[in-house]
């Protein structure tokens, strides 16, 4: 009779399960090496993995984008794209007609537009940008083409971390 009870309760948390037994299966065996709390730090750890947004090959996209997760285009967006602290990719059959404002900017494909990045844009060997380039760090492969002015903006943690090293200098200074 127990396992009727269970199998009753069984069907309404099984959607929720089949989730959880490929991690439970991996935690058996991390528990044989450490502790439960490790495998749930790896359960954790793979929906991050899973913020990541794909438009495919097929797809066309007129209008403006704007999300907190990263994003793959490999398809064809016209309109402003902003993902403020997140990464964009543009695959190798990606192409983007607009500006683009994201914390990280990897070109594969085809962008007109202009580029925003708080860190990094790197456009590689086959990646084609005709617009500006504005960023922390900026990198382009050989091979990728370029048409447009790069700015490097140097982050603010830069700034704070020179401004917060100055007055500790100035103050030790001051005191001998």
């Amino acid at each position: 009779m127990w396992s009727n009870s269970k199998q009753s309760d069984s069907p309404n948390p099984g959607p929720a399960q089949p989730a959880a037994y490929p991690p439970a299966q991996s935690s058996s065996n991390f528990n044989a090496n450490s502790a439960p709390a490790a495998s749930q730090t790896y359960r954790s750890s793979a929906p991050t993995a899973r913020n990541l947004a794909t438009l495919g090959p097929g797809l066309t996209v007129k209008g403006q984008i704007s999300g907190e997760e990263d994003l793959q285009i490999d398809g064809k967006v016209e309109g402003p794209i902003s993902l403020k602290g997140q990464r964009l990719t543009v695959g190798q059959n990606g192409e983007i007609v607009s500006d683009v404002h994201a914390r990280e900017v990897i070109v594969y494909g085809k962008v007109r537009g202009n580029l925003f990045a708080e860190d990094r844009i790197e456009v590689k060997k086959d990646g084609s940008v005709i617009g500006n380039i504005t960023g922390g760090r900026v990198l382009i492969e050989d091979g990728a083409y370029l048409k447009g002015q790069i700015e490097i903006e140097r982050g603010k943690s830069h700034k704070q971390a020179s401004a917060e090293l100055e007055p500790v200098g100035a103050g030790v200074g001051s005191n001998s």
